[in-house]
């Protein structure tokens, strides 16, 4: 076996673990959905919460999830390459002490400043002084899940440079798990009621922060904080960290965008916004950030070691595999979006009407899917030799193309042009990314990209001509089992075309995705 197909066996034995726990997240998520729709349907009460569950959670992303574990990696994966134990365990100690600090800080601004936060989010809410005031206070409510998810993120970024993947991708799956307990058990017994949801964030965030200690132990990486402030790492985690905010800002602006124009649509439309966003983060998230962050380790230590040539090789492997899910997930969900938003969440307060406005948001996010995930993927690349500041330029390129693609489209298609705004800013960041790639480490193998993806466009197409197919024969009002078992065939029969196809044309991607089994990794 060569290095590169020893780095690929890694990275694809990462994704599966990744893969497998995300996907767990993905099913407690839909569950979630279907709860929260069938409580409270799609309104301004559902408006409200989302908003205030939107501003920490783009903060989690920025602050925790995203840059903090992508500053960090890299710095973790050079300890462990070059530095001992005893180093790599100071350093742990001191960056622990400060992410703490940071976050406590941050969340505490955040519960005092919520209203003047959710003015420049929703300015559409101050027409509703009732509706403002419930969104102020499911943001003060659920702010400090940053703190407990931003330690989340720190473990995350220990076990991942490491090896070990599992636990830490499990902790949205607690979140989920968190807010389904919360509204079941608490619904009743709050008010207001929407409240319950708010309380299970919280419940949900110290879950994914514990459901990691165990790894952390069998790891010896279970520390506690040092006060080291002046650690030598820490400047080199904090000129990783605000380049890396920036870059990684750019899909989040895109969603803070959307939220400030949808607020000043019919109400619903936020909703509507979220619900799409949901659906299309299954394929997104079980296999497009979960190649990501199987990738980011991988790379760094290439990056560390010196080996740029290698590290290009990781690059385009792994956005080969992102497209050979992405662009068969985007025909499935395009001629089948509507049905299977009926499915998810047509029951209780959420009407027919409310599943056709999502069904159009859906199309046109799922148009982005390959945007989506090869822009996360090549960033990482970036991001491992330290050059975070490339994808700030580049992510700030792609959030203008993303809000003028907003008020040209927010006219004539409402809130899913919207959708299509996100779409068109994801691809403008992935080619932007892509090219620039090129630049700083040599060739990336382009007529191997180029002849992927056209294997996988061949392989695509009979996958959906059978939705078609299928979707002439749909049952609609013929009941929720007739309906699973439709969409299921449907769903099943369309997947085995394509990979049977695929097989046909030789595509090397599915061999390599037959590798994706959860690791035995311990953690």
């Amino acid at each position: 076996m060569t290095p590169g197909q020893g780095v690929e066996t890694q990275v694809v034995r990462a994704l599966g673990s990744i893969g497998a726990a995300t996907l767990l997240s993905r099913v407690l998520g839909f569950a979630r959905d279907v709860v929260v729709a069938r409580a409270f349907g799609a309104g301004p009460v559902t408006d409200a919460f989302f908003v205030a569950f939107r501003i920490p959670n783009v903060l989690r992303r920025l602050l925790a999830e995203g840059a903090l574990s992508t500053a960090i990696i890299p710095v973790f994966s050079e300890y462990s390459v070059k530095r001992s134990r005893t180093d790599l365990l100071r350093m742990l100690r001191a960056v622990f002490a400060a992410a703490l600090l940071a976050l406590g800080v941050t969340t505490v601004l955040g519960v005092v400043g919520a209203p003047w936060i959710l003015w420049l989010v929703a300015p559409g809410f101050t027409a509703d002084p009732a509706q403002s005031e419930l969104a102020a206070l499911l943001t003060r409510v659920m702010f400090p899940y940053l703190l407990l998810v931003g330690l989340g993120a720190l473990a995350m970024g220990a076990l991942n440079s490491q090896g070990r993947f599992f636990a830490s991708a499990l902790g949205p799956a607690v979140l989920n798990l968190g807010m389904i307990v919360g509204v079941l058990v608490l619904g009743a017994h709050v008010d207001p009621a929407i409240l319950s949801l708010a309380l299970g964030v919280l419940v949900g965030g110290v879950g994914q922060l514990a459901v990691q200690i165990p790894s952390l132990h069998r790891s010896s990486l279970l520390v506690w904080p040092s006060g080291e402030l002046r650690h030598p790492a820490l400047s080199r985690v904090a000129g990783l960290l605000l380049p890396a905010v920036f870059g990684l800002a750019a899909v989040q602006v895109m969603v803070l965008v959307n939220t400030l124009l949808a607020s000043l649509l019919p109400p619903g439309s936020i909703s509507f916004l979220y619900y799409a966003d949901r659906v299309m983060e299954l394929p997104l998230g079980v296999f497009g950030i979960a190649l990501a962050s199987a990738s980011l380790p991988a790379m760094s230590r290439q990056a560390a070691a010196g080996d740029t040539r290698g590290l290009a090789g990781t690059l385009n492997f792994a956005l080969r595999l992102s497209m050979y899910v992405a662009v068969p997930a985007t025909v499935g969900l395009v001629v089948l979006r509507e049905p299977i938003t009926r499915l998810l969440f047509e029951r209780g307060e959420f009407t027919h009407g409310d599943t056709v406005a999502t069904a159009q948001a859906l199309a046109w996010y799922a148009l982005g899917l390959v945007g989506f995930s090869g822009s996360r993927i090549a960033a990482q690349a970036f991001y491992a030799v330290g050059e975070a500041g490339t994808a700030v330029r580049l992510g700030i390129l792609a959030v203008v193309a993303n809000v003028l693609a907003a008020v040209v489209l927010m006219g004539p298609l409402a809130h899913a042009g919207l959708a299509g705004a996100s779409s068109f800013g994801a691809y403008v960041n992935v080619a932007a990314l892509v090219l620039m790639a090129r630049r700083r480490f040599g060739p990336l193998g382009g007529r191997a990209l180029l002849g992927s993806l056209a294997r996988t466009i061949a392989a695509s197409v009979p996958l959906g001509a059978w939705c078609v197919v299928a979707l002439w024969t749909w049952p609609a009002g013929a009941g929720l089992p007739l309906d699973v078992g439709w969409l299921a065939l449907a769903v099943v029969g369309g997947f085995g075309l394509f990979w049977m196809t695929s097989a046909l044309l030789g595509a090397p991607e599915r061999r390599a995705l037959l590798g994706t089994l959860p690791s035995r990794e311990a953690g």
